[in-house]
This record gives C-alpha cells, structure tokens and sequence, in this order.
C-alpha cells in the first residue's frame, strides 16, 4: 500500500517523505509548490528508487486528488498542506481559510470517493480506500491559555485568537464529522490530530532541511544574520515575567516530529480518533535560542531589543505526557545546540535554499 503526503515538499512534509522511504514506503505527494520546493522534491527522488511520485497540484481539487489515491491504491495520508504564517492569516484571513480548511474539506471528500472506488474496483490487492489519517494540526488552537494551563495538555480549552488557529480547529472538527459519519456508514476510518508549536533542525544528512520565504522562525534568522545575510536579530521584547525577560515558547526537532506522525500511524486502529500534544516537556527562551546559535556557529552577532508584540503571552509549551504514556513517544533531540547544529549544517550548504 502506499502513503499519501499533502504539503511532501515543504519543509515537515518533505522531511515525512525522507522517513517513509528510509521505512521502505511507497509514497505519493501532492504539492502545488506555493511554499513547497522543488528542489526538495528532486532530492527526494533522488534516493527514493522508484517509490516516490510527484504530483504538482492542489490538495482541495478532489477529483485530482481521488484519481491519484485509486491509482496509487493509498491506504494512509499525512496531512501536512497548510499555510502557517500566524500575521498573514489575521491579514488575509480568506486565504487562510481556503488554503487550510476548505482544502481539507476536499481532501475528505476525495477520501470519501476512495471508499466507493475501491468497491466498484472489486477491492484490487487488498485495497478498501483510504482508512488513516494523521493531521498535522497547531497548538494555536488553544490561543492564549491562562497560566494555570502552562504545559499545555490536550484537556485545555481550544479558543484561537487568529485565523491560522481557527482554520486548524475547523479541520478538526471536519475530521471528527466525517469519521463519526464514517463510523455511521461501517467504513474503516481512523484519524489523529497531532498538535505542536515550533519546529526545529533538518535531517542530518543535510539532504534536506529548512527553506521558507519569507522566513520567520527564529533558529533560520539567528542563522541568516550568522551567515551575513540580515543586518541584526530583532528580540521582541525583553521585559516579560520569564527567568531572562523574553518569551519562552516550545520546539521540537523534525526527526522527533515525524517519528510522531509515524507512531501514531501504526498505532490507529479502525474506527479511533486520537489527539496528542507534541514537544520537548519544557521551554526555551529566546535569548537561550540565541546563545546555542552563537555557541554552534562561532559567530556573534548584532541582536536589537525592542517592543513586544501585541498578544505575545509570555510562555507557552505543549504537555507531551499524554503521547509518552501511550505510545512510549517522547522527544529524543532536546538540547537547543543540537537543533541548532543539524539546521546549520544545512544553511551553511544551503545559504540560499533549494535556490540554484
């Protein structure tokens, strides 16, 4: 059976696709390449051996996407296709929710479409449609939660407080109607949700790793203004009630990430719903996130204070236990110097990206 990844050649997804195939994993992406790479995909292809299929196109056209997932007979998707700027989405909030979660919707029903396909087909190899999905989802969707909630764990309200975060908690609670349908239907479907903050680092082989325009992650600034290619890191605000003034928010390595995505896979069972927290169990400052970059790379650089940002809460970080206790899963890379070491080796290679 084979794997189908949304969004395979953006910076998660593409990574997603490098473990399937290292797992020996037929896949198929589907990217219509608005943030996705290229260049990514190209690499892919390069040590995937004939398992790996390209498709350029849309996530929400459900009659491009059926085709593909009768053809390739896939049984599982990881949904990563998404945007994810969180100030863009409060500016062009329409776009956010067309991209994110009317995509999503034609996502399911081009799953939907699967279930009767494979029924006309007479079931061929085995094949009974799609019967998994894995969400890559946001903790966005609990917005600001009150101190008492920091770790954040998944019994915490969801109230998102920007239209990034609304348009992940509609898909989810589009997943949860279409299974609880499903289920109606005695269709085989299971599908989790896996929440997380920021990510962090690159495949270590440097085959792949971090490209996004523009850039707003604070380890690829850090590493632009290492490289010479900003002037100065920015630190918004520098007098929150935190042990060194700046915000403390959550990261997690990619590798870690993905080995989620792949536990949760195995794990789902016909007809569950899971929904898990994804991170290290702590914070880090962003001051901490600046000394590992000066630390790794040897080089210092010039960091500007200035005001906070309006709606910026102190700290947030995900409450991973729920995932640990029931599928042994926890972060494996938790040291900022190693994040940060796997993402350099990358930009050093890579100054400009997939660019040529």
């Amino acid at each position: 059976m084979t794997v189908l990844v949304t969004g395979g050649a953006g910076y998660i997804g593409s990574h997603a696709v490098l473990r399937l195939l290292r797992d020996g994993q037929r896949v198929v992406v589907i990217d219509n390449l608005f943030r996705g790479h290229r260049g990514a995909i190209a690499r892919l292809m390069s040590i995937a051996q004939g398992r790996l299929t390209f498709i350029p196109g849309d996530v929400g056209d459900s009659a491009l996407v059926a085709r593909q997932i009768a053809e390739h007979r896939v049984h599982t998707v990881m949904h990563f296709a998404a945007m994810a700027y969180v100030g863009e989405s409060v500016n062009q909030p329409l776009r956010y929710y067309r991209n994110n979660t009317a995509a999503s919707l034609g996502l399911l029903e081009a799953i939907q479409q699967s279930w009767t396909d494979a029924e006309r087909a007479g079931r061929p190899e085995g094949w009974t449609g799609v019967q998994k999905l894995v969400f890559s989802s946001t903790c966005a969707s609990y917005g600001e939660p009150a101190k008492q909630n920091i770790p954040i764990a998944e019994t915490c309200p969801q109230s998102p407080v920007n239209p990034y975060g609304w348009s992940k908690l509609f898909t989810e609670r589009m997943l949860r109607d279409f299974a609880d349908q499903a289920r109606r239907d005695r269709r085989s479907f299971a599908w989790a949700a896996l929440r997380y903050f920021n990510v962090a680092g690159s495949d270590p082989s440097g085959l792949i790793g971090e490209h996004h325009e523009p850039e707003t992650h604070l380890i690829p600034v850090c590493l632009q203004v290492a490289l010479g290619q900003r002037e100065h890191l920015s630190i918004h605000g520098t007098d929150y009630p935190t042990p060194d003034g700046t915000c403390i928010r959550d990261y997690v390595h990619v590798l870690d990430l993905v080995d989620a995505h792949v536990a949760v896979l195995a794990a789902l069972k016909p007809g569950e719903e899971r929904i898990y927290n994804l991170g290290i169990g702590k914070g880090m400052s962003v001051r901490q996130i600046i000394d590992a970059v000066k630390r790794v790379t040897g080089r210092d650089f010039k960091v500007v204070h200035g005001p906070r940002r309006p709606g910026d809460p102190p700290e947030l970080y995900a409450d991973p236990r729920k995932i640990a206790t029931e599928l042994s899963w926890s972060a494996k890379i938790t040291s900022p110097d190693e994040m940060v070491a796997h993402a350099w080796k990358w930009f050093q290679a890579n100054p400009r990206g997939y660019v040529d």
